[in-house]
């Protein structure tokens, strides 16, 4: 019932994806399902990016603005870029530990949203791990790219429970 009134009470002020504030994903969750997805674009790094590199004789200068920096760069935001908008909102680590990246304002995430969180936030973010931090101290466990966006990090497993237990009341 408590679930019922805060998606009713909310409903006025943001039309989608309203949840109490338990369903959201703490910091520990997305920061494994981080790690998981670092590994993943590492794999492919490894798979990829280093045959082409050792292929074409082109130096592996790990300087910032090197080729080689780059390209890791560009694989890494259009990793979490594709991942979450062909998948609405996870990526591979986001799938193994039941979290999805959800807007307030949007029933689906659009290109703008996702390019915006995952592109420029992450970004930042790469640049300045402390900042994530932020989501520790803000309601719905917001990180930066969060708040610019209006987004959070859902747990899909509270959502199906939650659910199944309207669909009982209702029957």
């Amino acid at each position: 019932m408590e679930v019922i009134n805060m998606m009713n009470k909310d409903l006025n002020s943001h039309p989608c994806n309203q949840y109490p504030s338990y369903f959201f994903a703490g910091f520990w969750m997305r920061f494994f399902a981080y790690i998981v997805d670092f590994i993943m674009v590492k794999s492919i790094e490894g798979i990829i990016i280093n045959p082409i590199f050792a292929i074409f004789k082109i130096p592996k200068v790990d300087s910032i603005f090197s080729i080689y920096s780059l390209t890791q760069i560009i694989l890494f935001l259009l990793y979490f870029i594709l991942m979450t908008k062909w998948t609405n909102g996870q990526t591979i680590g986001k799938m193994i530990f039941g979290l999805r990246v959800v807007s307030f304002t949007e029933e689906k995430l659009s290109w703008t949203t996702v390019i915006i969180r995952e592109g420029f936030g992450r970004f930042i973010l790469y640049k300045i791990p402390i900042l994530y931090l932020i989501l520790i101290f803000t309601e719905r466990n917001q990180q930066l790219a969060d708040l610019l966006t209006d987004t959070s990090v859902i747990t899909e497993n509270m959502v199906k429970a939650s659910n199944e237990k309207l669909n009982t009341i209702n029957i």
